[in-house]
């Protein structure tokens, strides 16, 4: 027996010997109880480093653990290949993405191995191949057949270096910079291709079948935000709707001043000459800005007055319209009625820009007087200075069960002045991405067909090798001479292909269907092996 350990000698023979024997091969068996342990796909980045075993080693022990105890264990491994990092690795070292990409996965799939993981790597799926994302622009197109993928304008993050629109994870920083070029990121309206993923906003609240930590599930619903109120119509002076989404359509009538988002299409028109400066250095400060920042409750508060008045609906009073960088365009319609009296940041505001106070909800017993009152008040009690609704009882309870709520949207129903609604603070996901190395979203425009998918038959829409990055910055894709350059599939006129491509995320957010069968080319992923192995029984990720 040897004195001292070789790992390279002995490691080498035996890793050799379980793949010989493939001893980690996961295989449909159904005299035995399966186990499909699923850990995240690395990004193909270089080496592999403590972080990358941080993760791996303890999906590793507990497979090990469960194949002990009998199970047919299956633990495959992938590359989560696509993405900005690679591209922008890629050109400042003067070569293409793919190659970069596909260097850096032959190195990591080396390293992994000597490791010893018990990893079966006939299942191996790599997100950049053309056989992996031909199933992700199918998910694409089935998304737009059923109306959950559409088109729209919208401000994004955009990061005038790379030349592209970032996720929030990739804006890092107080001063907001990218996270591959540091560049201070800035917003831009751009049309973008979107998923519905509101529609299913009261699916992501249904925690019934779902064994979660109570701490997750309020995480959660706090995401989601859902909000039971009232759409209210008030109006400019120049008659243009104003609308606004309220939780308290009983407050109506303590409505003293209205908050548009600097965003907001009318803040132009409302906009006075003698205000028309402050507003726009309002508007370039808040643009700077991190949602979460805009959002926090014990930021300073800070706005502008635009010089110009909404009218109330309920009571004809003329109110003063000011921009502020904590109304947000995502919630709502980017527009609220301020009600100092009844809320704390509308409080704040008002005390912090002398603007009036009308108290229209007490407790039995009570007076208040929105000059002296040292705070909002957020309880329930009696309805006052609401015209015919005074003497009504407000509680604590949400939408229709409060009965001050119930009477209110009842009436602006009947009036035609609103309507009941809910609200989310959940948005539709933003999936384009203005870069080269991205799975091509497979849409085809024409003049006279408008928007269509690429038919099935002609997936994958693969991605051009022989590109160039000129000093603009923008994706070779929009550059290239022929590649977007094709036919309409509903009436064969020239028609051009989408330059954009699909968030990263969209790809890895099926790798663990692709594991089953990599190589299947009937589907995503082959039936029977589905039938086995789903659900996946422990998934490690974070």
């Amino acid at each position: 027996m040897a004195k001292e350990y070789n790992p390279k000698e002995i490691e080498s023979k035996w890793q050799k010997k379980w793949e010989d024997d493939g001893l980690y091969q996961a295989n449909i068996d159904e005299s035995r109880k399966k186990f499909y342990a699923l850990t995240m796909l690395p990004y193909p980045s270089g080496d592999l480093h403590t972080g990358h075993w941080y993760a791996i080693a303890p999906s590793d022990a507990r497979a090990r653990f469960k194949r002990m105890q009998g199970y047919n264990v299956m633990f495959p491994i992938g590359f989560d290949a696509f993405g900005l990092p690679a591209e922008n690795a890629a050109i400042a070292r003067g070569i293409h993405p793919r190659e970069w990409t596909y260097k850096n996965i032959q190195n990591m799939r080396s390293q992994l191995k000597r490791m010893g993981a018990m990893v079966d790597w006939r299942r191996e799926m790599i997100s950049s191949d053309p056989k992996y994302y031909r199933w992700t622009q199918w998910f694409f197109i089935q998304l737009y057949k059923h109306d959950l993928a559409y088109k729209k304008y919208s401000p994004v993050d955009w990061c005038p270096q790379c030349n592209t629109t970032l996720a929030r994870e990739q804006v890092h920083g107080d001063d907001r910079h990218c996270e591959r070029c540091s560049t201070p990121v800035i917003k831009k309206d751009l049309e973008q291709w979107f998923f519905k993923t509101t529609n299913y906003a009261d699916e992501l609240l249904n925690f019934s079948q779902i064994d979660w930590p109570d701490r997750v599930k309020t995480l959660q619903t706090n995401w989601v935000g859902r909000s039971e109120g009232a759409d209210v119509v008030f109006k400019t002076e120049d008659g243009d709707d104003l609308t606004v989404f309220t939780t308290r359509p009983d407050t109506l009538w303590g409505a003293t001043f209205m908050v548009l988002a600097p965003e907001h299409p009318l803040v132009d028109k409302v906009t006075t000459d003698e205000q028309k400066e402050a507003v726009a250095k309002y508007r370039e400060d808040a643009i700077l800005k991190t949602e979460i920042q805009r959002a926090a409750v014990d930021k300073e508060k800070t706005g502008v007055f635009t010089g110009g008045y909404a009218i109330n609906p309920v009571n004809k009073a003329r109110i003063p319209i000011w921009i502020a960088d904590y109304v947000m365009m995502g919630y709502g319609f980017g527009a609220i009625m301020a009600v100092p009296a009844h809320d704390e940041r509308d409080f704040a505001f008002a005390r912090q820009f002398e603007l009036d106070i009308i108290p229209v909800i007490q407790p039995e017993g009570e007076s208040f007087d929105g000059k002296t009152m040292p705070e909002a008040y957020v309880g329930p009690g009696l309805m006052i200075n609401s015209a015919q609704f005074n003497g009504t009882a407000v509680t604590d309870d949400k939408g229709r069960k409060n009965p001050g709520l119930d009477k209110v949207i009842d009436w602006l129903e009947k009036e035609g002045l609103g309507k009941e609604a809910i609200s989310y603070k959940l948005r539709d996901w933003l999936i384009s991405r203005q870069r080269y190395w991205g799975t091509p979203i497979p849409m085809i425009y024409c003049e006279d067909c408008g928007w269509n998918p690429v038919p099935d038959g002609d997936l994958p829409v693969v991605l051009p090798d022989d590109v160039e990055w000129l000093p603009t910055g923008e994706s070779p894709l929009k550059l290239h001479p022929t590649w977007k350059d094709t036919t309409c599939p509903k009436c064969g006129k020239a028609a051009t292909r989408e330059t954009d491509t699909m968030d990263t995320f969209m790809c890895s957010s099926w790798y663990h269907l692709r594991y089953l069968s990599p190589d299947y080319d009937q589907g995503p992923f082959d039936p029977n092996e589905y039938d086995y192995w789903m659900p996946v029984d422990l998934y490690t990720g974070g």
